[in-house]
């Protein structure tokens, strides 16, 4: 059965907040997601949650890259049966990759790395990276018109909201890269899917 092992580390935790009982509240609480095994702490500044469909990840990671204060680590592969209820218990070879790719997150680009004997798993790496990069140029005032349209409201709608014109959500959208976000999250899910060997929806 393979799966998303995530391991995912507090950058810098020894200089700030303990962040984890927060995250792991709002990974489990993210409307599209729907984990096999729920996110929890695990140990100090770690947390880990198992996934099985492929729509839940680009979810999950946007949430981690838009914080920008994690090492996330994704292992892809199989867990020993029965899974345990609690993702800090399971075992196999996602986990050891999770754990690989976390130990590699911390000196590699984006704080993140995808890890499995699927050679699949670099070309899911890469799209991340590359919407990574669009994320980070992301703006408070972009992540305002991504966080409405997300929510189904159109760019006119959003205007209403946000007492501005069209035209300026349209240019805060397309600083923002909202088109391009959405096209590497749908990128990540089909290349997810193939992982594990699903259809996406």
């Amino acid at each position: 059965m393979s799966v998303l092992v995530l391991t995912v580390d507090q950058r810098g935790s020894r200089r700030s907040a303990d962040l984890v009982a927060d995250v792991v509240a709002a990974l489990n609480g993210l409307p599209d997601v729907a984990p096999l095994r729920p996110f929890e702490q695990t140990v100090g500044d770690e947390l880990q949650g198992v996934l099985d469909s492929p729509e839940s990840l680009a979810p999950v990671v946007e949430r981690l890259l838009r914080d920008g204060t994690w090492h996330i680590g994704i292992g892809v592969g199989d867990v020993e049966q029965p899974l345990p209820d609690h993702a800090r218990a399971g075992r196999g070879p996602a986990y050891l990759h999770a754990r690989q790719a976390v130990t590699a997150a911390k000196s590699s680009p984006w704080h993140l790395r995808v890890a499995g004997d699927d050679p699949g798993t670099r070309a899911l790496e890469t799209v991340i990276w590359l919407w990574a990069a669009v994320l980070a140029r992301r703006t408070a005032r972009g992540w305002e018109v991504a966080d409405l349209v997300a929510e189904g409201l159109s760019y006119d709608e959003a205007a209403q909201r946000l007492g501005i014109s069209p035209s300026a959500v349209s240019q805060r959208a397309a600083a923002a890269g909202i088109v391009e976000s959405r096209r590497a999250r749908e990128l990540a899910t089909d290349l997810t899917a193939q992982l594990l060997g699903k259809e996406s929806s």
